[in-house]
Formats: C-alpha cells, structure tokens, sequence
C-alpha cells in the first residue's frame, strides 16, 4: 500500500463546477411545485388540497410527542446546558432510552419510524428545550449514518448499524475540512484500497456530534487504479478505530452544548464492506441526505419563531410606556405582526414540505432548500426584533435576569442559537446557488449547449434548434393566465380574502420566468456569474412558495374547525408583508449596485482602501487563517468522549 499523500488536490473552477455538477440528481421523474413555480407555472393542484398523514401515523407521532415534552420539561435544564456548555450525560441517555435517537429508524431496526411531520416537531420541542438538544438529535439522524444507510445502505449494513443507531450509539457526519468548505473538488482525506480494507488519512473539521460519536459517516477520495473508478466515497466509521483522534472540541458563540470537534485520521483501516454505496458517489450520497435532512433546521427555526412569540406577547402586554403596554405602540406592534404571521408561515412550509416527503409524490429537492433557506433566514429576524421588543432585558443573559429578580429570558441566547442556522448544511449564499441551479435546470437543459465552451458548432447549433422549440411552446404561456382572472381561487374566501393573493402568486411567477429567461439572454454564459441576480430570484421564489403555504394551509385549519379564522388573518398578514419583500427584489432584480459593489471588492483585495483601516488595534491573536491539515498521526490528547 502506497504513503498517503500530502498534496492537496488543486483544481480549477471549471473542474470544481463540474464536480458538483456530477453530484447533482439529473432527472426530475416527480413533479416539483416550486420547480413549475420558478418556470412560471403555478400548480396549485401539487399543493392543495393539503396533504395530511395517515390516522396511523399520526397517532404513533402524537403519543411520543407527549412523552418527548414530559422529558423536556422535567428532564432538560437549559440553562444548565448554557452555563456548562455541554448537554449532560443523564440527558443523553434519557433520549436514548425514550427511542429519541431512532424516530426516523424503522421499528424493524429497533427506531420509532416516525414520519417526517412528526420527526420536525419533535426537533423543533427538544430544540425549544435548547438549541443544542435539537442539533444533537438531528445531527444523529438527519446527516449521521441512520439517512444514508436508509437510501443508499445494503440490507447487511442496515441490519449491522441501524439497531445501534436507534437505541445505543450516537453518530456524526464528516465532510468539511479545513480548507474545504462548500468546495468538495478540493476533498483532502484519502481512502486508499488495501486489500479487503480501505485506509483513510485526513482531517475533518466541525464534526458536529464527533466528539461523542460512536459512529461516523465520512467523506474521503478513493485515488482511481486498476480497478477502482475512486472519487469522493461514503464510509462508515468506527469513531473507536485505532487512528481516529479527536483533537479539539470547538466552542461557539451559540450552540454551546454542541459536542463539534477536529477529527484526524491516521491510517485508520475500514472494511471495504462499510463503504456506502460505489465509489465516486460520495457526494451523490452526502446532496440526496440532504434533501430531507435540511428539513431539520426549518423546523427548529419554526419552534424558535413560536417561542419569539410566546415572549413578546406576554412581555408586551406587562411593559408599559406612556400609559399603554407596548404592544399597543405601532413601532413594537409591527414587530410583533412580523413574528405572528412569519411564524405561521414558517411552519406551514415545514408542514407542507415535510408531508410531500412523506407521500414521496412530489421530487422535494427545491421545497426543502427553500424551507432551509427561508426558515434560517426569517427567524434570525424574527430573534432580532424580539430582542429590541425586550430594550435593554433583551441583550441581559438570562442568568443575569434572574440573579437580579426577573424572569430568566434567553432572549440574547436564542440570538445566538440561531445564527448558526445560516451557515449550517449550506449557507445562504451556497443555498442561493443551488437553488437556483435546480431553477434554471430545465432552461440549460435545452440550451446549455449553446453557451459551453467546449462545444461544437453543430451541437451549438442542434442545441438552438432544440432551444427554439422549447421556447416557441413557454414563452407564450408566459402572456397570461389565472392570476388575470378575478374569479380564480375563490375557494379561498372565507371572511377574510385570500384568493387575492394566490392570483398574485401566480402572476408573479411568470413575472419571475419571463425575468430568469430575458436575463440568460442578455448574459447568457455569464449568467452563472451574476450571483446577486440569481439571489433575488430565489429569494423571490422563497416568499412566493411561502404564501402559497400559508394560504393553503390556513384552508385546511378552517376546512378541519382548527382556528380557521384566525389562520386566515395570520396568512392575510403574512401575505401583505410577503407581497412588500417581493416588489422590492424585483425592483432590486434591475436597480442594484452589483456592478460598483465588484469595483470595490478588487479595491479592497488590492489594499486600496487600507487607509480606512487605520485608527484601530486588531485584538486577533497570531496564527494561521487555516489550520495546517497535512495527514499524519495525532500529536494531541483526544478528547472522544463517547456517552456510555
């Protein structure tokens, strides 16, 4: 067997595209509502009625909620998990024993073979216990080895792993390093064959759950040789596998009961038959977890949003200022709609998207990075306008609060928690890109021949025969259509009016083909380039897909006799703020400072601008921007600590 190397791979941006570009789910053999939204269709039938879980189901789901918030209530102190930045043991356990760890097992393997529905609002009860509670439980299942394992395992390796997964060991999923982030073409952990073994060498870096892990999925580069394709492959890992070393157990500014480390590899030997998949589909493997995995965050941020409402309604009715409670001031009122109704359609698009993944009629790729997307998005704001709602107790710890005789409100914790949800599995920016690669799918699918390099000018030239067909058939489709007609959608009145607002949707969906379609046009191959561009499309996409939500989901709370009416009011609001966000990234969508913004940043680069710096001393301590990774054997304490 040869010495592992210590050459990072280096690659162009072509070749980093088109490794992701492998990575991608190439067909699309189930509709997609937010697919046929970014297009210009609205198909409202994909949607609505809205789909609901089997009486079974939900039965089974009801009960261990139940069980699961009797446990957060009695068992989970927060901010004893705050103060000692770490979730104790006896808390791990009681999960373990509760099933909390297996939800999304199947109960042939020992799990609870909760649906996806119920798997979110279990997260988002343990999340609202504390943040980090939520992130161990879904890091375990979401990510970890039980997701991959249920697509892409063997029936040995299910059977070998899953029953330890549901009940016993926790597990962790190990894909960034520390110099690769979002960029896998870069992936610097190898798996070398040896024999009936492979022998990984590497480090990963933010490995959440790595510190406690009993179980690890990793990613590694198998190098191609006589007969092996090699590439970015799926392995599972024994965390007590002589050779593994956690090095560093992270701390963060948020999140702080969350066991994240630095893990090194040092010719740690894993059998060829704990290899998940084919060699090279790592990536594959690790994008299609995601696609229900993501899911998981939105539902923390919509049991986050709930709790920013509980505080501000009960805080804003006992503060006064100038002889009225606060939320009577229309300076804190709107804050207070704000949260209201994006709470409501947080969780709608949770609900929506989490039982079309279940039902598994609809492909959910795009639904669920938009609820990712969105969910992290609008309830960092929702956390912020919570904090200036509380003035001054609101950046005061909770600790603070109660040492001093008021209610202990982690108001700044929860600040904290959620920032993070921006930047994990995929940030914003990341997000917006592969969103809005899957958006423009079916237009480079028919003519992204006409704008690659590489191609010939006869397939350039079959590519604009073919691109003119399909275009001669959408265009015109673009024209006109139900949001016209003043009659469409009327089963949606009922007291309050919310046809109105589906008739917008729909208009501006096609508002939003026909602006994707003129701007390939204009830019054509830079089009990839124009970051900001495609941005605001997503984010337009985002808001659309979201009063979709909520006003499918407010007729099935009046359709069932659940708060029908007040549901109506909630998306009413959440439609009207909605529709505000939307005409100004059209507007933004032509009327923006990309262009300037670029001169700048070459100006800052170039040090240009150094001068603005001056007048400060930089409190940063000295060291690398990033920490050397060269694969050898650990020269630090390992700190695993697996909970037993």
């Amino acid at each position: 067997m040869s010495a592992p190397s210590t050459k990072k791979p280096t690659v162009t941006e072509r070749e980093a595209r088109q490794v992701a570009e492998a990575a991608r789910e190439q067909d699309w053999r189930k509709p997609s509502f937010a697919k046929e939204l970014f297009l210009g269709r609205f198909r409202l039938d994909l949607i609505h009625p809205h789909p609901l879980p089997a009486d079974e189901d939900a039965q089974r789901g009801e009960e261990f909620l139940a069980k699961l918030r009797d446990f957060c209530e009695t068992k989970i102190d927060g901010a004893r998990i705050e103060r000692d930045a770490q979730i104790p043991d006896e808390v791990i356990d009681g999960l373990k024993e509760l099933g909390a760890f297996g939800m999304k097992i199947d109960t042939k393997y020992g799990g609870l073979g909760l649906t996806q529905v119920y798997y979110n609002k279990a997260l988002a009860l343990a999340g609202s216990a504390n943040p980090a509670v939520g992130a161990l439980l879904s890091a375990h299942q979401s990510i970890g080895v039980p997701q991959p394992l249920k697509i892409f395992g063997t029936q040995e390796q299910k059977e070998t792993f899953l029953p330890r997964c549901a009940r016993t060991d926790i597990s962790a999923f190990l894909l960034t390093e520390p110099d690769v982030g979002s960029d896998p073409a870069r992936l610097a952990t190898t798996a070398v064959p040896d024999g009936d073994d492979y022998v990984i060498d590497g480090v990963k870096l933010w490995t959440t759950n790595g510190v406690i892990a009993d179980l690890l999925v990793v990613m590694a580069r198998v190098p191609k040789s006589e007969g092996h394709k090699g590439g970015i492959t799926a392995f599972v890992v024994e965390a007590a596998s002589e050779g593994v070393t956690v090095e560093n157990r992270n701390a963060f500014m948020g999140l702080r009961g969350l066991e994240n480390g630095v893990t090194r590899f040092h010719q740690v030997r894993v059998p060829a038959a704990n290899r998940i998949g084919p060699e090279g589909a790592g990536l594959k493997i690790a994008l299609t977890t995601l696609n229900t995995g993501r899911l998981s965050l939105p539902a923390m941020c919509a049991g986050a949003g709930k709790w920013c409402l509980k505080i501000a309604r009960e805080w804003s009715a006992a503060r006064e200022q100038w002889g009225k409670p606060v939320a009577l001031h229309e300076a804190v009122g709107s804050k207070i709609s704000f949260i209201a109704a994006t709470t409501f359609a947080l969780e709608a698009v949770l609900d929506l998207s989490s039982q079309m993944a279940d039902e598994d009629r609809n492909d959910i790729r795009i639904e669920a990075a938009l609820a990712k997307l969105y969910g992290s998005e609008m309830a960092w704001l929702m956390a912020d306008e919570l904090v200036q709602i509380r003035g001054g107790r609101g950046f005061e710890t909770a600790a603070s609060l109660a040492a001093r005789g008021e209610r202990a409100v982690p108001a700044e914790q929860i600040l904290r928690d959620l920032r993070i949800n921006r930047i994990f599995e995929g940030s914003t920016e990341i997000m917006h890109l592969l969103i809005a690669r899957e958006a423009v799918d079916a237009h480079l699918s028919v003519a992204g021949d006409l704008i690659d390099p590489d191609k010939t000018l006869p397939e350039k030239a079959k590519a604009g025969a073919g691109a003119g067909v399909f275009y001669a058939k959408w265009l015109p489709k673009l024209v006109a259509g139900p949001g016209q007609l003043p009659s469409s959608y009327s089963q949606f009145k009922h007291g309050v009016d919310l046809s109105g607002h589906l008739r917008y949707v729909e208009r501006h969906a096609r508002k939003l083909a026909r602006s994707t379609f003129y701007a390939m046009s204009r830019w054509q191959g830079r089009m990839e380039t124009k970051q900001g561009f495609l941005s605001r499309i997503v984010d337009i996409g985002a808001e659309l897909f979201a009063m979709s939500a909520a006003c499918v989901r407010a007729e099935l709370l009046r359709s069932q006799g659940d708060h029908g009416r007040e549901a109506y009011q909630l998306a009413d609001a959440f439609c009207r703020q909605s529709r505000i966000r939307v005409e100004e990234l059209f507007d933004r969508l032509w009327h923006n400072t990309d262009d300037l913004d670029r001169k700048v940043v070459k100006g800052v680069l170039g040090g240009a601008y150094e001068w603005l710096e001056q007048g400060i001393v930089d409190p940063s301590g000295d060291g690398p921007w990033i920490a050397d990774a060269t694969p050898g054997p650990s020269a630090r304490e390992n700190v695993h600590r697996p909970v037993r």
